[in-house]
């Protein structure tokens, strides 16, 4: 018997190569990194449980459940709103599969929970212009005026759909795309990437 144990491939391997694109010199103005091994999880609230599961939430993973396209981050899962009832669950520390089944069995009859882990890519968007890059695609003004911290929207770019959200205070934008669509979002991000110049860090 094979002792061999299977990985997740990337849907970007051998696409999205580490390095300096188009400009070398200074700090890079785009980089871009594949987060590659999170649990990625929808959640669904079922008729009239919507109080139920907000509690559940709060007494499993500490955080309250958002009511609207925001994130609310836990120490372990944020969960990502996109509709009514509706929310994106990510996660480092339940990595692939394991984020769907522990959220199935803590919300067991108050949620459908689907894994999304194989069937999404996910990449972060970062440095001082970030902004202007997805800009060229994104029907959403980003300005923190408009986009603050802790904003989220799902959306599409160059006809591709997709969820964002703001992932930190340094002005970086996560994003999640259907894995089928991941190698022509990749073109469309580095070719609206290159008259800045980008660096593509090792994923992670």
């Amino acid at each position: 018997m094979s002792d061999r144990t299977l990985h997740h491939l990337s849907a970007l391997a051998g696409i999205a190569v580490p390095g300096r694109y188009d400009k070398d010199e200074g700090e890079p103005s785009v980089v871009i990194t594949e987060l590659t091994g999170l649990g990625l999880a929808t959640v669904a609230c079922r008729k009239g449980q919507a109080s139920a599961l907000s509690a559940a939430v709060r007494k499993a993973y500490g955080v309250d459940l958002p009511a609207s396209s925001r994130v609310a981050q836990g120490a372990a899962i944020s969960f990502i709103g996109y509709g009514p009832g509706q929310w994106l669950a990510v996660s480092v520390a339940l990595a692939n599969e394991a984020l769907a089944v522990d959220l199935a069995a803590k919300l067991q009859g108050l949620a459908s929970v689907s894994d999304q882990s194989g069937g999404r890519t996910v990449l972060r968007i970062g440095g001082s212009r970030a902004r202007d890059v997805l800009a060229k695609g994104l029907p959403i003004d980003l300005d923190p005026r408009a986009f603050p911290l802790g904003s989220a929207a799902t959306s599409a770019i160059s006809h591709i759909g997709v969820q964002l959200w703001q992932a930190d205070d340094t002005r970086s934008y996560d994003i999640a795309i259907f894995r089928s669509l991941s190698e022509s979002f990749w073109r469309w991000l580095t070719a609206s990437a290159a008259e800045f110049g980008y660096e593509v860090t090792p994923a992670r």
